[in-house]
């Protein structure tokens, strides 16, 4: 009988790889690890860019990850041109041409909306767009698009060219809220111009729309 007949074998040691083993396996782990780099460095950048938390007042926030803008906001959809149905307000906006949109119990606190009518708007590609309430309107109006959730006075839309394809135009949704049906006035700017479009909300418009 052999001296080392009775000797306790020495435990292989765990994570190493079996003999013959290693040399098949360690290249294709060493692959996918490079791979794995390799896709992290391409992430886009306009995703870098999108809000993680949607402000509070419900307006996109005001700079971008590279300081030139407000961050792209979140759209569902790229056109290349507005859909049927819709009117343009100054170059780069467009609004649903119905005479009344219909509106609808919002369950809302705020008593300045009420009434909820959504609508999809449409905002040409590469453009930043403020919207806001027109004047004497604050008490009785709110708007808001790309999913901030919160009504508000005012909004900035950042249509953020998508990388590749033809798409020209970018849809957002949201709506605007009122206290009670009415023919309600927004202001529009883009490119240092302001537009003003007046939308039926639970009722048509007419040329005497006042406060």
């Amino acid at each position: 009988m052999s001296a080392h007949a009775g000797a306790t074998p020495t435990p292989r040691v765990p994570g190493l790889p079996q003999p013959g083993v290693g040399s098949r396996t360690r290249p294709i782990a060493w692959g996918f690890l490079c791979l794995a780099v390799v896709l992290s460095a391409c992430t886009p950048a306009d995703e870098s860019r999108r809000p993680t938390t949607p402000p509070a007042n419900g307006a996109a926030p005001s700079t971008d990850a590279s300081g030139g803008g407000p961050p792209c906001t979140a759209s569902v959809d790229a056109l290349t041109a507005p859909p049927a149905g819709y009117r343009l307000v100054g170059r780069d906006v467009a609004v649903p041409g119905a005479p009344v949109m219909s509106a609808e119990a919002s369950g809302e606190a705020d008593p300045a909306a009420r009434l909820f009518a959504k609508w999809g708007l449409v905002v040409r590609a590469g453009t930043v767009v403020d919207l806001r309430v027109a004047p004497g309107w604050q008490d009785k109006a709110r708007l808001g698009w790309g999913g901030t959730g919160t009504p508000a006075t005012t909004a900035t839309v950042h249509a953020c060219a998508p990388a590749g394809g033809s798409a020209q135009w970018l849809a957002f949704v949201g709506g605007t809220w009122v206290a009670r049906a009415a023919c309600v006035p927004l202001i529009v700017t883009s490119n240092g111009q302001d537009d003003r479009v007046d939308l039926g909300i639970g009722t048509p418009c007419d040329t005497t729309t006042t406060p």
